[in-house]
């Protein structure tokens, strides 16, 4: 198998990787999860036919530092019918049309009893929103505010067939050995209905990130997990305490199939490596992307970034959580979202990657002088690369000049402005050639 160094082939075959992304996101977008539940199950299961993964049931009441492991939930149908006969927010049209976590009910109210437990969103008459009661017993129905206007008067069957009671969360992974134990852990939450670019986008890249470095080798592990949104990575990190000292790198990933720019939010300590990669990555390679600072809100980055945690993960996304108008609406749906916003989210990850594992320090082995390039080949064009011969030549002449067994290569990109990757497949013409090699107690690439 090939190392992690992404060459012409790797780099053409996003845009495929694109559609097949596109077209999970619509299998998976009917299927009604949560953060426990069949739905949720189904998601996994589906996930597990792309690439292997251990599936743990944490059972209900489970401590997990300062929570437990929430009621199992699972919902069959819900209405609500008029004495006429009409329904409206009916699941089988929608499963956002329900509150999540909405206890059973079969009852018959008059619309004025029946509206306290009615959502909608006025400003977007046609879109449903999503909420949820995860933690606070109760019930209630999300309509389009249109629909929800055109309530008649008079008396309502409201009925909820749901079930809250013992059962489990459930927890997958995926892990990618590597030649070292050292881990880069990659975190997509899975418990969202019918919300296409939160969540499925996060969990379509994550996962076909893991199928595409089942087919290299790498210096580290990679770990994907898929886990609900809060408590599932409290649960994860609960029943998992032994495991973080060998995290040295990670990622939470969502929103990214919307056509908005890239955002890398920083970890807590905010100069990790991983911090340094990714941005270097974003700036170098994909013009108007932004950085955001740590804040202690948002997705489960938060989680890993707890101060009794710590581990050094950071966030990636498109247009950030809030911040776009379909946001935890229905609008949220298959067509918000694009395969080629997909394929580059997924190929900004593999080059982020890319750079994590390149970040080696190498000791020049003809430090006098300039050696001469030209009989070893170097000094010109070769197959193989996507980029200008003229950023090639300069990443050689950065390498020798800066490889002093002290300086890594992130070190270098960030100094010569040249992008990771340019610098890692020259670094392994360099081995090859015999002007490079690795510092003690530093892994080569390849």
């Amino acid at each position: 198998m090939r190392a992690l160094i992404l060459d012409e082939e790797s780099i053409a075959a996003a845009a495929e990787k694109g559609q097949t992304m596109h077209a999970l996101v619509r299998e998976l977008y009917p299927l009604t999860r949560s953060i426990t539940g069949p739905g949720l199950r189904a998601t996994v299961k589906r996930l597990g036919a792309i690439v292997p993964l251990e599936v743990t049931e944490v059972r209900s009441g489970t401590p997990v530092f300062d929570w437990s492991v929430p009621e199992e939930w699972s919902i069959e149908d819900a209405y609500i019918e008029h004495e006429s006969g009409r329904r409206f927010g009916e699941l089988r049209r929608s499963n956002l049309h329900v509150v999540g976590y909405s206890i059973p009910v079969d009852t018959t109210m008059t619309l004025a009893e029946l509206r306290p437990h009615l959502h909608s969103l006025p400003e977007h008459p046609n879109w449903i929103p999503f909420i949820t009661s995860y933690y606070k017993p109760g019930w209630g129905f999300c309509l389009a505010h249109r629909e929800l206007q055109s309530l008649p008067e008079g008396r309502y069957r409201v009925v909820i067939r749901s079930q809250l009671g013992p059962g489990s969360l459930t927890l997958a992974e995926h892990v990618h050995r590597g030649a070292s134990e050292d881990e880069v852990l990659v975190f997509a939450h899975d418990c969202h209905p019918s919300l296409a670019n939160d969540n499925l986008s996060g969990l379509a890249v994550a996962v076909q990130l893991a199928a595409f470095l089942a087919q290299r080798t790498t210096r580290y592990t990679y770990r994907f997990v898929f886990a609900p949104a809060t408590i599932g990575s409290i649960t994860w990190l609960a029943m998992n305490e032994s495991k973080l000292a060998h995290i040295r790198h990670g990622l939470v990933l969502s929103l990214l199939g919307d056509g908005g720019p890239l955002h890398y939010k920083k970890s807590r300590g905010g100069n990790h490596a991983i911090d340094r990669s990714a941005w270097h990555v974003l700036r170098t390679e994909f013009p108007g992307s932004r950085l955001l600072e740590f804040s202690p809100w948002g997705y489960d980055e938060r989680q890993f970034c707890s101060p009794g945690i710590n581990l050094p993960i950071g966030r990636l996304t498109r247009t950030p959580n809030g911040e776009f108008i379909q946001y935890h609406t229905s609008a949220d749906n298959p067509d918000f979202v694009t395969a080629d916003a997909l394929a580059q989210s997924w190929l900004v990850c593999l080059k982020i990657f890319e750079a994590i594992e390149a970040d080696v320090r190498y000791v020049n082995l003809s430090p006098k002088g300039e050696p001469q390039l030209g009989r070893r080949g170097l000094y010109r064009s070769t197959g193989g690369y996507y980029t200008g011969v003229p950023d090639r030549q300069m990443a050689l002449f950065w390498l020798l000049n800066q490889s002093d067994g002290n300086t890594s290569l992130l070190d270098i990109a960030e100094k010569s402005g040249l992008s990771a990757g340019v610098l890692a497949r020259a670094a392994l013409d360099l081995q090859v050639a015999g002007l490079l090699a690795p510092a003690a107690g530093a892994n080569s690439i390849g």
